[in-house]
């Protein structure tokens, strides 16, 4: 007996059609649709100690519920959890979880600008790049005041200071502590072109030594103008093998940058930092030194001047001197001032 092929109904065929139609519409909507539920970008941080669990949970406050769910879906059957990459990662609107998933998954991060500050201490210094970076400020702190870490960027616990210009970086949230350091030594590097080299070595100083007096510089006035004409005045003393007796010095040395009178128990601290005590520069900055405190000490004002004194009328500005009867004559009256004000 001959078996009747069985056919079905065309409108059965259709139905089935359509239906696989939604079924590959919903599974596309999940995993095309926005995952960001803002109208603006997104950041996600993912560090060393994230899990799957945690990727999540990062993703979760900012993501829509569908699109989540296929997010989850897609890493969890990709080997994602046993590969997961830190970084900075930008969740444009629009993005769907494929999209999400791609770029968490391949690195594709987001970098930022990192600014360099001009740290007083590199314990300080450390801190405030932490906050930007993936990296422990303990981690940065203690490898900037190692001898052995700091000779692998030609420099010393004092002069390590001088790698960091002061400027904004692009660079990935999670780069490592060499690869910092790395970069900051060839962005140093471009910084000090032939032109400023040839000018240091015509004041008869190192690049490492301009930095040194560029931070006693920014210490002492933020008055761009009367930069150059400190710089010019400690290079007059300089040449003449003066002691600097700079008071950003002291303050460095006693790690006080609050005090506001220097008397003179303060000023017999033992350290190299002393320049009241020791002739010549410190033995590196004091501080992260500022580009404009650079370009004075290149750029310095001639002149007689040997002593300065800040002025009595706490303007911020100085009153500048050639010979010490009138430098005498300058501190006594801002001594006065000082009195008068209670100040101590």
């Amino acid at each position: 007996m001959k078996k009747k092929n069985f056919k079905y109904p065309k409108v059965y065929l259709y139905a089935a059609a359509l239906g696989l139609l939604v079924i590959i519409g919903l599974v596309g909507y999940h995993l095309f649709c926005s995952m960001s539920t803002s109208d603006e970008a997104q950041y996600v941080y993912i560090d060393e100690d994230d899990t799957m669990d945690s990727v999540v949970a990062k993703l979760e406050p900012i993501s829509a519920k569908t699109a989540m769910k296929a997010f989850n879906t897609i890493a969890r059957h990709t080997g994602y959890p046993e590969d997961i990459r830190t970084g900075r990662y930008k969740i444009e609107p629009g993005e769907g979880a494929v999209t999400v998933y791609r770029k968490l998954s391949h690195g594709q991060q987001d970098p930022i600008n990192l600014t360099v500050p001009e740290a007083r201490t590199m314990e300080r210094l450390a801190a405030l790049l932490s906050k930007k970076l993936m990296l422990d400020s303990a981690t940065i702190a203690t490898a900037l005041t190692d001898s052995a870490f700091c000779a692998k960027y030609e420099a010393d616990t004092a002069s390590i200071a001088c790698l960091f210009i002061p400027n904004t970086y692009n660079i990935y949230w999670d780069t490592t502590l060499d690869d910092l350091m790395q970069r900051m030594q060839r962005e140093r590097n471009d910084f000090w072109t032939p032109e400023r080299r040839q000018k240091a070595e015509a004041i008869g100083l190192t690049p490492e030594e301009v930095q040194t007096l560029a931070s006693i510089v920014d210490e002492e006035t933020n008055d761009t103008e009367e930069k150059h004409i400190i710089a010019g005045l400690y290079l007059n003393r300089l040449r003449k093998d003066m002691p600097l007796q700079a008071c950003p010095t002291i303050k460095f040395a006693w790690k006080r940058f609050d005090l506001k009178r220097l008397y003179d128990k303060l000023l017999t601290i033992d350290s190299p930092y002393n320049t009241y005590r020791n002739h010549g520069l410190p033995p590196g900055p004091i501080k992260v030194a500022s580009i404009k405190g650079i370009d004075a000490v290149l750029n310095y004002t001639p002149s007689d001047y040997l002593f300065m004194c800040a002025k009595d009328d706490f303007s911020g500005h100085h009153a500048f001197a050639a010979t010490g009867a009138e430098h005498m004559a300058n501190a006594r009256r801002y001594q006065e001032a000082l009195n008068e004000r209670g100040i101590k």
